[in-house]
């Protein structure tokens, strides 16, 4: 027992021994909560409360359900090889397909079904849509995708959302919905949302199967509850309602995936649902300095729909947050490279240990582009490398094509992208049109519009739209290269660059600067980290400007960011700014207004950066836009 508790602070001590009422965790970033609801799992187990098979712990990704497992099998040695740790921890999704595989019969699911993923379920589809006379442009695969993948989170079926949904394309997207359970019935498959859907559905129709579970798991572990949606809220509560015996884990302050399904209100309401709730606060954070602790802590005080826990350490520095004003897009990614290469070179910060937070996947690409010139090495996390991504290659080949009527493979390529209508009809427009005096962006957007091929994405659809900014981040580059064979040269220049950083990298190896969106960011930790774009319009993004809540959501994002940081926070924003192909005036974000003064010192780089693009003989151009974003 000793070795258990050994090592804890009060907090944490106490809501490992807590027993007999549901536990809520209030978990700050950095404040140990993974030990936490391990130790309190092995504490259950050891103390005699439960044996190892009545534990559950759920969680969102394999990577914390194995690194659960790894510290079960740590803390309980001798007593989890006796019971053969038979402790579940695993994701939701996971585990509901454990369940579906022994007793999913009741609901007329063999054994055997086979799971769909996302390119199984769009084939489906199309071929629904076939059936109905029903054209993929006007009922895009993708969007079909997502009603049915939202109505299954809410634990609508595809009668009752037939019966609600407003308006013609509602009314066929039920229709589909439909038609596409009947098939998945009938071919014994199931998608990932329906390995969901119908656990609550078997365990809400048959109460003897969730009766059988109830017994099996009488201690269940929540883990990012914040996260949750509600189905997976439905879960939880259906298996937790006889025994009680239910711990959620969370930091309201953390929850960026609204839209997506989750609902932060889920881990507000836990006291609520179960008024006997014991509430435990972690603040005491392990992984930061206090002065990047003060400065997360303002900003997310901002914030007053949810519980904020104001996050303390033991770890003092004297190193403030520095800050750094860009004249561009350009000579920000500079500094970044610049300080990187310092920070590597005379601080002897590992690459992998420093990280660069973007907001929208587009960001990359001046910072890719950076990072080559200076030889960084650099991993993009949760996403390919600007000009590899497929939207991408694409349009450089329809702009190949414009430049090179012979070019057979990027000929293929747009042929591929487009259908073959369509790609006639761009190949006459190519050549009824002069590009001689046309510049580089003026052809993109001829390209554009005459191919139709923005009209493959929905902007309502979260990937779709990072694809559309991506495609406009090509602008930038176009402008930036007025000539379209300097366009393309730097282009296939660049992608040379990949190719050789690409060589010299060790396979085995996962060195490299770590990039990645702020989304992307959640969970991790590095010893210094570098936010970008902290502007207005960018963080937070111009879409969530209208709606309280966005910005809130936003200000999370923010939160998240900061509170990756261990060592070093450095922030930087650029006052003009070549996004999407306009230059737009930019104000610095609202959340860096809200840290403190004295917390933040301007930063220089070590040379001299300027942005030495030609600049537009048109003042016009340089606009404050914020709709660009």
């Amino acid at each position: 027992m000793s070795d258990i508790l050994k090592g804890l602070n009060q907090a944490q001590r106490e809501a490992v021994e807590h027993i007999g009422t549901p536990l809520l965790l209030l978990a700050g970033a950095g404040s140990g909560k993974t030990r936490v609801l391990t130790h309190r799992a092995a504490n259950l187990i050891i103390s005699g409360q439960a044996t190892t098979s009545q534990i559950l712990l759920l969680t969102f990704t394999n990577k914390a359900a194995s690194e659960m497992k790894e510290r079960m099998q740590h803390l309980l040695g001798s007593v989890g090889k006796k019971n053969n740790l038979e402790v579940f921890a695993g994701t939701f999704h996971s585990f509901c397909c454990r369940i579906l595989r022994k007793d999913g019969s009741h609901l007329g699911i063999r054994p055997d079904f086979v799971i769909y993923d996302s390119d199984d379920q769009e084939t489906l589809i199309k071929n629904i849509l076939k059936d109905l006379n029903l054209t993929p442009q006007e009922f895009k695969p993708s969007s079909v995708m997502y009603f049915i993948e939202d109505c299954k989170n809410k634990y609508i079926s595809a009668v009752d959302a037939g019966n609600i949904q407003p308006g013609f394309w509602g009314k066929q997207a039920a229709k589909i919905y439909k038609l596409y359970q009947q098939k998945l019935s009938d071919y014994q498959a199931l998608d990932f949302n329906d390995l969901l859907f119908q656990t609550v559905r078997l365990f809400s129709e048959f109460p003897e199967v969730l009766d059988k579970y109830q017994d099996i798991y009488r201690h269940i572990l929540v883990d990012e509850y914040q996260d949750t949606n509600q189905i997976q809220y439905l879960l939880t509560r259906l298996l937790s309602s006889k025994y009680r015996q239910v711990t959620a884990v969370g930091d309201a302050s953390q929850a960026i995936y609204g839209w997506r399904g989750a609902n932060y209100q889920n881990l507000t309401n836990f006291t609520v649902d179960f008024s006997d709730t014991k509430v435990v606060s972690l603040e005491e954070n392990y992984r930061s300095t206090q002065i990047i602790l003060d400065a997360a802590n303002t900003v997310i005080s901002k914030n007053n729909s949810h519980p904020i826990l104001k996050l303390f350490t033991s770890r003092k520095s004297s190193d403030l947050i520095k800050l750094f004003e860009a004249d561009s897009e350009v000579s920000e990614a500079d500094y970044i490279a610049q300080k990187i290469c310092f920070i590597y070179e005379n601080l002897k910060v590992p690459y992998k240990q420093i990280a660069v937070l973007y907001r929208m996947n587009a960001q990359s690409r001046v910072l890719e582009e950076a990072f080559l010139k200076y030889s960084i090495p650099y991993v993009l996390i949760g996403g390919l490398r600007f000009y590899d991504r497929s939207e991408v290659k694409d349009v450089i080949a329809m702009l190949r094509v414009a430049r090179n009527h012979d070019d057979h493979l990027s000929s293929e390529r747009t042929q591929k992208a487009l259908g073959k209508r369509k790609k006639i009809l761009l190949d006459q427009h190519l050549l009824e049109t002069d590009i001689s005096d046309l510049t580089s962006a003026q052809i993109l957007e001829s390209v554009l519009n005459f191919s139709g091929y923005l009209s493959k994405y929905d902007p309502q659809d979260e990937d779709d739209q990072r694809r559309i900014e991506n495609i406009k981040e090509l602008k930038s580059v176009a402008t930036t290269f007025p000539s379209l064979n300097d366009f393309l040269e730097n282009i296939a220049l660049v992608q040379q660059e990949y190719s050789i950083q690409e060589k010299n990298k060790k396979k085995d190896s996962k060195e490299g600067v770590r990039l990645m969106t702020l989304h992307s960011s959640k969970g991790l930790e590095f010893e210094a980290v570098f936010l970008v774009g902290f502007e207005e319009g960018i963080l937070p993004h111009s879409r969530s400007m209208i709606d309280d809540s966005d910005i809130e959501e936003e200000r999370r994002l923010c939160y998240v960011g900061i509170t990756r940081a261990k060592d070093y926070l450095y922030i930087s924003y650029a006052t003009r700014r070549l996004f999407f192909g306009k230059s737009s005036l930019n104000e610095p974000s609202r959340f860096l207004l809200d840290i403190p003064q004295d917390l933040i010192e301007f930063d220089q780089p070590r040379d001299i950066v300027r942005d030495h693009r030609p600049k537009s003989k048109n003042s016009s151009e340089l606009v404050y836009d914020p709709d660009i974003y």
